[in-house]
């Protein structure tokens, strides 16, 4: 039976870049939230990101309470959904790996479903999932992607894009099963949060040296924005929905000059033509092989660095009257919180 009397908002990882730039707007705005996390999960993390933007974080963090829990494990997350009413599910693995296909569908799909089973079991009232433009089908390269993209099988799938699909269709057979829900699909999302991990490690390498540029495109979004969006879909009555959270369609070249130029270096000034970027994937590849190194580069990461994805943001910005930060706010905001953390 759906609960009764007063919100109590569970988000899941809130370590994450997603989870604790959403959680800090909702702890600023006095919203007690309860954070799931792994035994092995780094807490501080939150509190930094916390800490970029308020003086008053010690404060602040007492509004999180934390609840050990593994998205895996069904008996472990009925605790943690103990007095939930609302949930935010923005933990994810992240991975381009063929080799994590795996531990990709364990820890993005089957996570997905349990949280969408005990949500129901649970009565909360509404589901709010952070996808991906991965997920979304892919339109030739003159058109636009929508939320009308349907997925279509491909072996130029990234492992990575496919775990998201299916963890979307666990969404939607939750709300076939009664329980309310709303998807976001944002773009590479920019932000400050752990300088050696997703996008915002290309600040730590722009302002290390970059040399390299590729002549890809795709479709990128500020951080607050997703948290924004996330919480008006939640406070909201859209059901059933998903959104295309892209504030604009940028070529990497444009994204790597106005990096630099926020963070006071060189711009990459060498084009990585398609033939290198094979080469340098497949030497990857021999390398974390040889020496069990992560590799840097992937087939999927290749391809995509070359490749040209335009995304449509029209139908968040009619429903909502939403407007994006442009991306040369984002870039200089996060430059401006690199160089104070790091310079």
């Amino acid at each position: 039976m759906p609960h009764k009397g007063k919100k109590m908002i569970l988000v899941s990882g809130g370590t994450g870049l997603v989870g604790s730039h959403l959680i800090y707007k909702l702890i600023s705005q006095g919203k007690k939230v309860v954070a799931i996390h792994r035994a092995s999960s780094d807490k501080s993390k939150l509190e930094h990101c916390v800490s970029l933007y308020s003086s008053e974080y010690k404060s602040l963090m007492d509004l999180v309470e934390w609840r050990e829990a593994d998205l895996r494990d069904i008996i472990s997350l009925e605790g943690a959904f103990e007095n939930v009413t609302e949930v935010y599910h923005c933990a994810a693995t992240v991975s381009f790996q063929s080799k994590d296909k795996e531990v990709l569908i364990r820890n993005n799909v089957q996570s997905t479903a349990n949280i969408v089973n005990i949500a129901i079991q649970k009565g909360v009232r509404k589901l709010v999932y952070t996808s991906s433009i991965a997920a979304l089908g892919r339109e030739s390269e003159k058109k636009y992607s929508n939320e009308e993209s349907y997925w279509v099988d491909s072996e130029e799938n990234s492992v990575y894009s496919k775990s998201k699909y299916l963890a979307e269709l666990e969404v939607w057979r939750g709300g076939q099963e009664g329980l309310d829900v709303a998807i976001v699909n944002p773009g590479i999302i920019l932000g400050p949060a752990d300088w050696n991990e997703g996008s915002s490690a290309l600040f730590k390498k722009m302002y290390k040296g970059l040399k390299y540029y590729t002549l890809g495109s795709t479709g990128f979004v500020d951080v607050r924005d997703v948290a924004n969006v996330m919480q008006r879909l939640m406070d909201s009555e859209i059901v059933d929905h998903r959104f295309v959270l892209v504030s604009e369609n940028l070529g990497y070249k444009d994204l790597f000059v106005q990096m630099a130029d926020a963070l006071g270096v060189a711009p990459p000034s060498i084009e990585a033509k398609k033939w290198q970027s094979n080469l340098l994937w497949r030497i990857e590849v021999l390398r974390s092989v040889l020496f069990g190194a992560k590799a840097l580069i992937t087939k999927e990461t290749a391809r995509s660095a070359h490749s040209n994805a335009y995304f449509d943001n029209t139908k968040v910005k009619d429903l909502l009257d939403f407007e994006f930060i442009p991306i040369e706010q984002s870039i200089k905001d996060t430059a401006t919180i690199f160089l104070r953390e790091n310079a």
